[in-house]
Formats: C-alpha cells, sequence, structure tokens
C-alpha cells in the first residue's frame, strides 16, 4: 500500500502514501519570506519521492513566531518568493502543503515579550518565553481572519494544500488544553467551547479555499502532561471535525513541556506491541481512527517499511508521516519504494548531552529542556546544510549544535529587528 495512490475527500489525489511531515526551517529571510535556499531544501526532498512535502510553520502574524527564520504569509509581499517555491516542489514530483500556524505562548522572547494566549499562563523553559496576554474577544476573531487569509493565499501562490496547526501547545492546541485555557467565556471551560476555535477556524479556511483544496488539520493525541488535552478528548474533536470538511488528519502529540517525539527510549524499554508497530502515537491513532470519517496519517516513529507497510494494511493509517529521517537521508522514499532501503537512519540515541542525573530523562527540567534543544538544534542544522545545497553531517555533536542553534537563532532575530 505503500506506493498505492489516495484520493481525499475533496476529490484531490496523492501519488503515494508518504508525507514529509512539518520541520521548521528558520529559512526566510529578514522579511520572513521564503528564499532560494526553502528552494534548495524542497527540491532536494520533491525528488526523493514522497507525495506530499509539509513545510514548517508558515506564520499567520508577524508579530508573534514560533522562531525568527519563520515564513510570515499576512499579505501578498511575500507571494512572488511563495509561488517560486512551489514551483520547484512541482518540478520535482511532489506536493507542497502549508502549515500555517501562531505559536501562542510558544513565541519566545527573540520574537516578541509578550505573547498571546487563550490566558495567562506562561511557558516556563530556560526563561524563553514572556508572560503570555489573554486573547480578547477581538484578537479572536482576528485570529479566525488570519488563519482564513494566510490560507487563502496560499492557494493563490498555487501550493497543493493547507495544514491548521493545532497540535504539539502552539495556540489553537493551547485553546483545547484545559492546561493553558482557564477562560470562562465561550472559547473556554467545556471541551466545546475550547473547541470552538479551531472549528471556526477551519469553517473559515474552507469558505476561502472553496470545497475542492485540500485541508488538513494536525491534532494531537494527547498532550501527554497532567492536566493537559487527553485522548478521550481528542477522539470527540475528531467526531466534529467529520462534519467540518477537512480532508486529512495528521496525528502526533505532545507540546513543548513534553516532546514525546525527543524522547530517548532504549530497546529494552520498548514493549513488543510498540516494537511491531513502531509508530509512538499508532495505538493511540487506532482510537481515532475508529471514529474518523476522512483520511488519517500518523507522524512519528516510524523507521522501517514493513513497520509502515503493517500500519497502513491493519487500517491504523493511511498515510505516513516522516519528518527527521529526511535530514538525513532525503531521498529515502524512492529507495524505499524501489526495494533498496527497509530501514531508516535514527540517530536520536547518541543525540544527547549526558546520561543519569543529567540526561534527557533528568529530574530537572532545565536540564531535559537542554537537551530537547540540543536534538532540535542537530536537525535544524542538517536543514540548513540542505538548504545551502550541502550534503547532512551525521557527525556533528550534540552540545556543537545546541550552542549553533542559540547563536543562528539570535543572528536571525537580529537582523530582522534591523530590517
Amino acid at each position: 500500500m505503500i506506493e498505492e495512490a489516495l484520493t481525499l475527500p475533496c476529490g484531490h489525489t496523492v501519488a503515494n502514501r508518504i508525507c514529509k511531515a512539518a520541520m521548521t526551517e528558520g529559512l526566510a529571510d529578514a522579511h520572513d519570506r521564503a528564499t532560494a535556499a526553502h528552494q534548495r531544501l524542497y527540491s532536494t526532498w520533491a525528488r526523493g519521492g514522497a507525495a506530499i512535502l509539509l513545510s514548517g510553520n508558515l506564520m499567520i502574524d508577524r508579530r508573534y513566531l514560533e522562531r525568527s527564520g519563520n515564513v510570515v504569509l499576512e499579505d501578498d509581499s511575500g507571494l512572488a518568493q511563495l509561488r517560486a517555491w512551489a514551483q520547484t516542489v512541482r518540478e520535482g514530483g511532489s506536493q507542497l502543503w502549508a502549515q500555517i500556524s501562531h505559536p501562542g505562548r510558544q513565541c519566545p522572547r527573540l520574537a516578541n515579550l509578550t505573547p498571546l494566549a487563550p490566558s495567562e499562563v506562561q511557558l516556563d523553559m530556560l526563561g524563553n518565553f514572556g508572560k503570555p496576554h489573554a486573547a480578547t474577544e477581538a484578537d479572536i476573531q482576528d485570529i479566525i481572519g488570519r488563519f482564513s487569509q494566510t490560507a487563502a493565499l496560499v492557494k493563490a501562490a498555487g501550493l497543493d494544500g493547507v495544514q491548521v496547526h493545532s497540535a504539539h501547545g502552539y495556540l489553537l492546541s493551547q485553546f483545547l488544553s484545559p492546561r493553558t485555557n482557564r477562560r470562562q467565556d465561550r472559547w473556554g471551560g467545556s471541551l466545546a467551547n475550547r473547541a470552538r476555535l479551531l472549528l471556526e477556524v477551519v469553517s473559515a479556511v474552507r469558505a476561502r479555499v472553496g470545497p475542492a483544496y485540500p485541508i488538513s488539520v494536525k491534532l494531537n493525541s494527547s498532550d501527554f502532561v497532567k492536566g493537559g488535552f487527553t485522548l478521550d478528548e481528542s477522539i470527540q474533536v475528531v467526531q466534529w471535525l467529520n462534519d467540518a470538511g477537512i480532508d486529512l488528519l495528521e496525528v502526533s502529540g505532545g507540546t513543548y513541556e513534553q516532546l514525546e517525539f525527543f524522547k530517548p527510549q532504549p530497546a529494552s524499554e520498548i514493549r513488543d506491541s510498540t516494537r511491531e508497530r513502531e509508530a509512538m502515537f499508532l495505538e493511540y491513532a487506532k482510537s481515532i481512527k475508529a471514529v474518523a470519517r476522512m483520511p488519517v496519517m500518523v507522524t512519528g516513529g516510524f523507521r522501517t517499511r514493513a513497520g509502515m507497510e503493517a500500519a497502513l494494511t491493519g487500517g491504523h493509517t493511511d498515510m505516513i508521516g516522516l519528518a527527521r529521517p529526511f535530514c538525513l537521508d532525503p531521498d529515502f522514499p524512492v529507495r524505499m519504494f524501489s526495494g533498496q532501503l527497509d530501514r531508516l537512519p535514527v540517530p536520536e540515541d547518541r543525540l544527547v548531552l549526558g546520561r543519569g542525573f543529567w540526561g534527557p530523562n533528568s529530574p530537572v527540567s532545565a536540564l531535559r529542556a537542554l537537551n530537547n534543544q540540543a536534538q532540535a538544534g542537530w536537525y535544524y542544522h542538517q536543514i540548513e546544510r540542505l538548504g545551502a545545497g550541502l550534503p547532512p553531517a551525521p557527525g556533528l555533536s550534540p552540545l556543537r549544535a545546541l550552542v549553533a542553534h542559540f547563536v543562528n537563532d539570535f543572528g536571525r532575530a537580529l537582523r530582522r529587528k534591523l530590517a
């Protein structure tokens, strides 16, 4: 099944079941526009054979970034660059879909000292995030309008689809979670109220792009934090999304506070059932798939063709989302299709700053956060190399990656402020 085409509810067809899931690129220029580096990076990935390439966070509001270097699309000033990016992907044989996003409280101080969030609940990670101010009714209506405006611009630029990001602790995900949404108005309290913003955003996006344009939603199966969004709540939101006219539901999980996809898991600690199915969110996705009337994509943890095929043939997912393997082995899909490759690289077990107390499972949250940042920085470095037309550098140390990540992000933020 991995090589079979899939026709989405809107009538749009994708060539196979592999999607490069979203990874933040940090390659935009000082005016938040796409660059030649995006074209080089994505042309490399497009030649690899995946049906869909999902962009990293494409921001709907220039005031609030996930990180400096994000592409922002709030008006038509960056359309020419976006068209060139999409054309490069199309020439390589893939489709480019834009993941559109608002970071909410996960907006670093380098971008904004007072981010916008459902409630004034600060993200306490290495002092990197300021205390947010709670969105007003006017702010919420502006957010809905911005998502729909950005989606319309994405379509106008010739991209093949759009994904509304409502996972990983970003703004729409924050509204869904009672941990971060403590509102007492119609946008908070009950799950129906907490899900209202996501459903209104999807409705507004559909109204702008029309019935035949693909819309995806990325949703957490669970936040994996105490007091957060749960699997049962996720299942209920999916049932509401069944009537919202979406074409692909991506299932993932975790937030900045609990990055499930960065947690090391020694082989001796992986249950047999998990090892057989590989993907870390697949058990959760099975429950979601039972109620979903749209195709489902599971992202996170797939590393063998056998595991991917088993998930597809077992009916647990309709598409396979992969991200980090593209940083080390950009053309793995075409080699997997031809039978030359059965297993993908898994460097995560050595991408840690220390072991024991100092390691990624440390009881000290700051040390866990540093290890997460080191892993993220390591992959950012690979993306930057591919964007520069260079091969990956698998020998990079996590400490060097961590330092480079902080230095580079500071430099991007400074250039942006001076532009």
